[in-house]
């Protein structure tokens, strides 16, 4: 599980089904074996360096999200799973991506602030709602608004820096996990039976 508050931002160094990413700070107590989340896709490392880790990457997941469209140079979001002693700060995640939306805009506000534009699959929308909560990129953040398929977040200026959002341009696809109670609740009421 994890929380979508992002830890460091990681440099990809060799993409493909074995992604290599230079980091440091999430290595403090990763070990092979052990899950983390890298663009909000939950990954197993398979191999763990001074510099940096590797994971294996299947069909699944280069197809669903947006790990397949990496180059070498590019930044990642990095997160560790929470432990049970941690806070939530953001939402409970599962790493599991739902699919990709296409990043419309990412426009400056005022005082270092940003409004992020995105244009969400239809088969993704049902899951989203008014000041509910979404993953994109594995950044925990909240819905502003969703009109037609346009899904509006506040970004802060610390989210900004210290995410790969600032790399970002219009037309790059983007992971996106919605909340795990909405479907669990999509799936219940589909069973229901009138009486």
């Amino acid at each position: 599980m994890f929380t979508g508050i992002v830890e460091e931002l990681g440099t990809v160094e060799t993409a493909g089904s074995r992604l290599s990413i230079a980091c440091a700070r999430v290595l403090e107590d990763l070990t092979i074996g052990a899950s983390i989340a890298v663009n909000g896709v939950c990954l197993t490392a398979v191999e763990v360096r001074p510099d940096g880790f590797s994971a294996d990457l299947a069909p699944e997941t280069l197809d669903r999200s947006n790990l397949g469209d990496l180059k070498s140079g590019d930044g990642v979001n990095l997160e560790r799973p929470i432990t049970l002693a941690a806070r939530l700060s953001g939402h409970i995640m599962q790493g599991h991506v739902d699919g990709t939306a296409i990043l419309e805009d990412l426009l400056p506000l005022e005082d270092g602030n940003w409004e992020l534009l995105v244009r969400i699959p239809e088969a993704l929308d049902r899951y989203l709602v008014f000041k509910g909560s979404i993953a994109i990129d594995g950044i925990s953040l909240t819905i502003a608004s969703i009109q037609e398929r346009l899904l509006r977040v506040a970004i802060i200026p610390h989210t900004y820096t210290a995410t790969n959002l600032a790399k970002r341009h219009p037309g790059d696809r983007l992971n996106i996990e919605c909340d795990i109670l909405a479907k669990h609740v999509e799936k219940l009421l589909t069973h229901i039976k009138p009486m």
